[in-house]
């Protein structure tokens, strides 16, 4: 939505949220009046509205809405690719809304595991590779990286293809070395975008009883999707719409 700056009331910048006391216990991702205003000429595009959201340790949770709505320009803020207009963001208790690049760089790659659409692989490259990545941007040692990435390739079900490069694999197979990737740095959470775009029926059924096994090992994730049929394998169902959050509710399958 696209509003006049002459009819535009700034957010003021001590306004205080539902979330203003910041983490408690258990949880992993907080915001507190998070706001995304981009400006574009004499106008101001208000992406996000004072969204407040509290996430906690092995919870499931989809964030959904239509296109436009801002569910992308807060997945880009939780996963710390970019920094709000206004508000904080707490992931697993650090304070991340001010930090520069370098500091959110650090950050990301520690605390955040991702999961993409189009899988994001490098094409030279085997699966065993591409799961090593993450491993060699922190420095971890040869053999502990090469143990690591052989063990998670394993647990999801590519012990027989992780010397193939990306156009060996089928669609299913590279979205399975894309979740392996995101789990070798042991994350926070799983930020998973659109995960099931392009694949079709059958392995994305495949692809969700995956995430439903991870989640019952203990992982937090958070799914972005704009597909109802999707966002119901979460426990737990934020829609998002206008840049604010529209409903917050259990999903069918937590009753």
């Amino acid at each position: 939505m696209t509003i006049n700056t002459s009819e535009v009331v700034a957010p003021a910048s001590n306004r205080v949220g539902a979330n203003a006391d910041g983490p408690r216990s258990g949880d992993v991702i907080v915001t507190d009046n998070l706001w995304k205003t981009y400006e574009m000429g004499d106008q101001l595009v208000h992406a996000l509205r004072g969204i407040d959201i509290r996430i906690q340790h092995n919870e499931y949770v989809a964030i959904m809405g239509p296109s436009g709505s801002g569910k992308s320009t807060l997945m880009n803020l939780i996963g710390c690719l970019d920094s709000p207009s206004e508000g904080r963001y707490w992931l697993n208790g650090h304070d991340v809304s001010q930090l520069n690049d370098d500091e959110m760089a650090r950050i990301r790659n520690k605390e955040i595991g991702f999961v993409f659409q189009t899988f994001n692989l490098l094409a030279r490259a085997t699966a065993l590779h591409n799961v090593e990545l993450p491993l060699i941007y922190n420095g971890t040692p040869a053999a502990e990286r090469l143990e690591r990435a052989k063990q998670i390739l394993s647990s999801v079900g590519l012990a027989e293809r992780m010397n193939h490069k990306p156009n060996e694999l089928s669609g299913g197979q590279r979205q399975r070395v894309a979740i392996a990737r995101a789990l070798v740095n042991k994350p926070s959470i799983i930020l998973a975008d659109e995960p099931t775009g392009n694949l079709d029926s059958k392995t994305s059924v495949e692809i969700m009883a995956l995430f439903d096994k991870l989640h019952s090992d203990g992982n937090t994730i958070v799914l972005v999707t704009h597909e109802p049929d999707i966002a119901d394998y979460a426990h737990r169902v934020i829609s998002i719409r206008d840049g604010s959050v529209e409903a917050d509710r259990p999903s069918d399958r937590a009753h």
